[in-house]
């Protein structure tokens, strides 16, 4: 109870804000922001986690120093073009939903021995440290760049992630009495400069997912789509998810599918 009720109240809150503002409203200083990510994004660093991540999916590795090329990610062992874009996604396997992370994450612990425990005691990046985990997102996401996002919903695990991301993204509770839809459930709404895009509309719900994994310029370091929506949990001052949680991945479930059919570009850049 507590990992879904909890877990899910925050997410989403601030994620991506000022991606795709313009498709929103006509605002000037969103289309700045544009302006100046785009300029950076023609060099984006985040291309040298993605060369890092592609080493160390080829490289054995773990306790079983085995290499991760026969990771299935959906679309049958080692197949890694055009996955990102349609995942999150069941897995019969382990019989659950994951999103991209989540699933590279149990590929390390079964084919490369890793344990649960050691990955996720410091999951994100800081610093003085990129984890593996998000080089080889990197990695992945890349590989979906100009594809277009297509998360399946044939099976009925499926539409129930999507159902359980949507009762968490609108569910308000906790010291603020905020839901994610509190500030990405409606049009036209910001925080300071920054528009805050409405992420249950077609049109705008990209924002959620466009850029993510992406290269931070403000740390130097890179971060995935896991650990902008542990980030909002924290900012919200609720407990964070488990790493690879089922939450996180309904959670993704809900904002990837409100995005379906529109082009995901790749590893992107953040202020």
């Amino acid at each position: 109870m507590r990992h879904v009720l909890v877990l899910g109240m925050a997410a989403a809150f601030s994620a991506a804000p000022w991606l795709q503002a313009s498709a929103q409203v006509d605002d000037p200083v969103a289309a700045e922001f544009d302006k100046f990510r785009a300029v950076l994004e023609k060099d984006n660093p985040a291309e040298l986690f993605e060369a890092k991540g592609e080493q160390l999916w080829r490289t054995p590795g773990g306790p079983k120093k085995a290499s991760l090329e026969k990771c299935d990610l959906g679309l049958g062992p080692g197949v890694v073009k055009g996955a990102y874009a349609q995942m999150p996604r069941y897995f019969a396997d382990v019989d659950r939903v994951m999103d991209a992370e989540a699933r590279i994450v149990h590929c390390m612990m079964s084919l490369q021995g890793f344990s649960y425990a050691a990955l996720a005691k410091a999951p994100f990046s800081n610093a003085n440290r990129t984890p593996d985990p998000v080089s080889l997102v990197m990695y992945v996401a890349g590989q979906s760049r100009g594809a277009q996002l297509a998360p399946p919903q044939s099976h009925p695990k499926e539409r129930a992630a999507y159902e359980i991301g949507n009762a968490i993204f609108h569910y308000r509770a906790g010291s603020f009495d905020f839901s994610c839809a509190s500030c990405h459930g409606v049009d036209n709404k910001r925080i300071r400069t920054q528009p805050l895009p409405n992420f249950t509309k077609p049109e705008t719900a990209l924002a959620a997912v466009q850029g993510w994994p992406g290269y931070r310029m403000t740390g130097g370091v890179v971060h995935s789509l896991q650990w902008r929506l542990n980030d909002c949990f924290r900012q919200q001052r609720f407990p964070k998810p488990d790493y690879a949680s089922e939450t996180l991945s309904a959670l993704m479930t809900y904002l990837t599918v409100n995005a379906s059919g529109q082009v995901y570009k790749g590893p992107g850049i953040k202020r």
